[in-house]
């Protein structure tokens, strides 16, 4: 992963050592299958691009995203009688608190997401991860 200049590879970079769980967010807004999606969509307002859908044991089990909500008002549904059970996307990519950053940046790219939530070894949801994130990171670290 040499870039064009001949510059050193991420993975050699005091960045490129940095973790999942140092630039997650723990504050992370999720829902179950049985919330409506009318109430998913006003989430998006306040910031939240897609949102983690958990069982009743915090344990990850799909994501309703922008995507999702345009998606069934296309097939004509209204998001006040669809549950986020019927328009989410099942077992979504996630990451783990210990993946490195350079897997992390593969991870966005090569599924061309912009955000994915964090889940510990059981598969419980601990935290989310976006593209802003990892700039953030990025820029700290260079100071």
């Amino acid at each position: 992963m040499i870039d064009k200049g001949g510059g050193a590879s991420l993975r050699d970079t005091k960045f490129g050592h940095m973790t999942v769980g140092q630039l997650m967010e723990k504050d992370v807004q999720s829902s179950n299958k049985n919330t409506v999606a009318e109430s998913l969509a006003s989430y998006m307002m306040d910031g939240f691009g897609s949102v983690p859908i958990v069982d009743d044991s915090q344990r990850l089990v799909g994501v309703v995203s922008e995507f999702d909500l345009l998606n069934a008002l296309r097939k004509g549904r209204k998001l006040s009688e669809v549950t986020a059970g019927e328009i989410m996307t099942p077992n979504p990519v996630s990451a783990s608190q210990n993946m490195d950053i350079p897997t992390l940046i593969d991870v966005l790219q090569n599924n061309h997401l912009i955000r994915v939530p964090v889940v510990d070894a059981g598969g419980k949801l601990i935290g989310i991860v976006a593209r802003r994130d990892i700039l953030r990171g990025y820029l700290q670290s260079e100071t």
